[in-house]
């Protein structure tokens, strides 16, 4: 099964007119028990971090989160959903993440345009399974304030105003800080390519 969280915000709709529009079964899942029953995981998010992770809690999700991603499920996180991997974040020192990576995602420079909005260029930068049979060059959009600095996980990165991380790869996980729902036919395959990942 494959299972969208839903922690009550988000760009549900549009991740689940993707996934239709490849002719996807999914779930939508709001416990413990739905993240139990699933094959593959994908964590929308927009919005706060903080609001997130709060969600999160209060859903008490947490442990089963950490649980099926110890035990090799396949996870794709979009956007905040990335960045909820790390320690913590600068849009909510106070707040946990999952922790799954040491470290904490950051606030593009005090003196940079933000939110970061519109399409970019995607530099890969070694074998990706999500960002495979595309074109050289591809472009996906982006609507972000904060980052993931660039790291050994980092399959593919993106520059504005500093490089950061746009497509972490690490065993089962799988995280994009882009929204592929709303990258057109790039963004369709890249999603296609984590759904046909063995489980």
């Amino acid at each position: 099964m494959i299972a969208i969280f839903d922690y009550g915000a988000g760009n549900l709709r549009s991740v689940q007119n993707t996934l239709g529009a490849l002719g996807w079964e999914y779930t939508l899942v709001r416990d413990a028990a739905g993240l139990e029953a699933a094959s593959k995981i994908i964590l929308p998010g927009v919005g706060h971090f903080g609001q997130m992770m709060r969600a999160l809690d209060a859903l008490e999700v947490r442990g089963a989160l950490l649980e099926r991603i110890g035990a090799g499920v396949p996870f794709l996180g979009i956007c905040l959903g990335l960045q909820a991997l790390f320690e913590s974040s600068a849009e909510a020192p106070e707040v946990r993440g999952l922790g799954v990576y040491p470290g904490s995602v950051q606030r593009f420079p005090m003196d940079a345009r933000v939110p970061h909005m519109g399409w970019n260029e995607l530099e890969v930068r070694r074998e990706s399974k999500l960002v495979r049979n595309l074109a050289d060059r591809p472009f996906v959009y982006f609507a972000h304030s904060y980052y993931v600095p660039e790291n050994e996980r980092a399959s593919a990165t993106c520059t504005y105003e500093v490089p950061y991380t746009a497509v972490l790869e690490c065993g089962n996980l799988y995280g994009v800080q882009f929204h592929p729902e709303k990258s057109g036919a790039v963004g369709l395959q890249i999603v296609r390519n984590f759904l046909e990942l063995p489980c």
